[in-house]
């Protein structure tokens, strides 16, 4: 499931930072790492198994939030007679990384960043993903470098994956490259950049799938007390999202013809998740024709308009059941993920997601024509019951963080009355059920008989507790 960032437009309130520390304790997020991993992080800092192709030639850039520095990924698009050239160049965590070594044995502890607003808890050390490892400008650097060509239409018709030298030429943020591109200013290849994130776009509709822009939460302080606001996703985001994906494609097409690998998939959604996500439209006022597909009726929503925003947040429990699936020897019987609406890996983050180095290694084996590392397929069973368990976490923790959040907006309002709809009732329990505010984007438990699904209904805050992240609500009518 796509997870949603909450951030502070300035520093963390106390009020929260215990809450924070609660949370950490409660799901045993990992701190500091060991002495003898960072150790073994320094040391393989300055003795990487560097590859012989050089193609620091090409002209790379990274494009990511401007306080980033766990760089995993560059790209570089040249239009081609027939279409375009994709290099996309990815941080090989393995030329640093030994299997059973310490730094192995603590990501595979950890699987992935976690993130919260007062800190980030990372896979690798900071010596390895923030420095050595990290795709920085003006840096050589050891990658993983897919090149994919595609025709006129966006589509794929050659893919290749090969160990490679790269150097980045800038580190640009998503702001920076959005107003170059808006103001025509911007080189060729980030013009080509928008041109193929569009073509992937609007392949991803034809074919039904959804990709959510998923809008950050940002706690903002004003004379009124506190508030959330959601930020817009700028729509370089989502072109540079598409490249992502269309290399997570490539990679699960490699795989099912090599019949090893791991996809990402996951299951159709049921009615039950279409009945609440209407409810929820219903709630932000948002018109959502039975005939309309969510895919369609998703594609149409805009992140800069606040009810929008919430909707599309609410729209990750579409996402709901996603999974790893592995295999070796034949592919699954159902591959599919279900959302995409087509075959997926995870490729492109394996400074901050474990499975991903897995994926490195099948891939770059498979498009050589060379046997699978053996370590890779002894644990090939191993790595999803690792990242079942790291996304269990991370959503775990990311569900707290909101909930805490939405705990303190309100939490001076209890007694108070609101506007909402219910968009649950729990039948296992008569009597309780979700509302979902229509003023302000938050849900809530809400008690009361004959709880009317899906209708607009008059409910008071009776708790809103920080150090517990609970709100919950009465039904007045």
């Amino acid at each position: 499931m796509p997870l949603q960032k909450v951030r502070f437009a300035e520093d963390v309130p106390e009020v929260f930072r215990a809450s924070l520390q609660d949370i950490r304790r409660e799901l045993e997020v990992p701190a500091a790492f060991p002495p003898e991993v960072t150790a073994a992080a320094l040391a393989a800092a300055g003795n990487a198994r560097l590859p012989e192709l050089d193609r620091t030639d090409l002209p790379f850039v990274t494009i990511d939030p401007p306080d980033s520095m766990d760089l995993d990924q560059a790209v570089h698009i040249e239009r081609t007679s027939t279409g375009y050239t994709v290099y996309y160049a990815i941080a090989d965590v393995a030329a640093y990384v030994q299997p059973g070594d310490p730094i192995d044995l603590e990501a595979r502890r950890r699987g992935e960043t976690l993130y919260a607003p007062d800190k980030r808890t990372p896979l690798h050390p900071p010596e390895l993903s923030e420095a050595a490892a990290s795709l920085l400008p003006g840096q050589i650097r050891p990658a993983v470098l897919w090149t994919m060509t595609l025709d006129a239409t966006g589509e794929g018709t050659a893919v290749t994956c090969e160990r490679a030298l790269m150097k980045s030429r800038a580190k640009l943020n998503y702001a920076g490259v959005q107003k170059d591109l808006d103001a025509g200013t911007a080189p060729e290849p980030l013009q080509l950049l928008r041109e193929v994130g569009k073509l992937r776009e609007q392949r991803e509709l034809d074919r039904g799938g959804v990709n959510l822009p998923i809008p950050d939460q940002e706690v903002v302080t004003s004379n009124h007390g506190w508030g959330l606001e959601f930020r817009a996703p700028l729509p370089v985001e989502g072109w540079n999202a598409q490249i992502s994906l269309l290399t997570g494609m490539a990679a699960a097409e490699l795989m099912m013809k090599g019949k090893i690998g791991i996809l990402r998939t996951l299951p159709e959604s049921h009615d039950d998740l279409r009945r609440k996500l209407g409810n929820t439209a219903k709630a932000l006022g948002i018109e959502w024709p039975d005939a309309t597909p969510y895919a369609q009726f998703i594609h149409g929503l805009d992140p800069k308009v606040p009810a929008n925003a919430a909707m599309l947040a609410a729209c990750t429990v579409l996402f709901r059941g996603a999974g790893y699936s592995a295999f070796d020897g034949s592919v699954p019987e159902q591959p599919q993920h279900a959302a995409m609406k087509a075959e997926y890996a995870h490729a492109t983050a394996p400074l901050r997601r474990l499975v991903d180095r897995w994926t490195s290694e099948i891939c770059v084996a498979l498009s050589a024509g060379t046997e699978v590392p053996a370590w890779v397929r002894e644990s090939m069973d191993e790595i999803p019951k690792m990242m079942d368990e790291a996304d269990r976490r991370a959503h775990a923790y990311e569900r707290a963080i909101v909930s805490m959040v939405e705990a303190g907006l309100v939490a001076d309002q209890v007694g108070a009355e609101f506007d909402g709809v219910i968009t649950e009732v729990d039948e296992r329990e008569n009597g309780r059920g979700v509302v979902a505010l229509t003023k302000i984007a938050i849900e809530g438990r809400v008690t009361g008989t004959a709880l009317p699904l899906g209708r607009q209904a008059r409910v008071r805050l009776v708790e809103a507790d920080i150090a517990k992240r609970t709100i919950a609500f009465e039904l007045l009518h």
